[in-house]
């Protein structure tokens, strides 16, 4: 699928604990979406940046279809 049929987010927050299974409440954070992938991991790589002394704090990529 090309990349220009995708929508890509960045999700996220601190977690529980290491097992990065269950969000604090209240930390969630969605953003985007980014039209290209490039620009969700620029978004990405200075939030976790942000946010590397926080050992249970962890953001990924999701992408979808756009409609």
């Amino acid at each position: 699928m090309s990349q220009a049929n995708m929508r890509y987010w960045i999700v996220g927050g601190e977690y529980e604990d290491a097992g990065f299974e269950r969000l604090v409440t209240g930390t969630e954070k969605l953003v985007g979406p980014f039209a290209d992938k490039s620009g969700a991991e620029q978004a990405w790589r200075e939030m976790s940046v942000a946010t590397r002394s926080s050992c249970h704090t962890r953001f990924t990529i999701a992408e979808e279809r756009a409609r």
